[in-house]
């Protein structure tokens, strides 16, 4: 491949990168441990349905 070729594959994700890591302020923000408390929650309310036999 002679040096004045580019594949583009560097520039590329580096726009993905700058487009991921900018935060917006209007975006809705969660708490990981809120996320975590509510999936251990789903957790045992389905254990709680299948031994009930619903």
């Amino acid at each position: 491949m002679s040096s004045g070729q580019n594949s583009g594959g560097l520039m590329s994700s580096a726009g993905l990168v700058r487009y991921f890591d900018a935060e917006d302020r209007n975006a809705i923000t969660v708490d990981p441990k809120a996320v975590m408390v509510f999936c251990v929650l789903f957790g045992i309310f389905v254990q709680i349905l299948n031994a009930v036999g619903v």
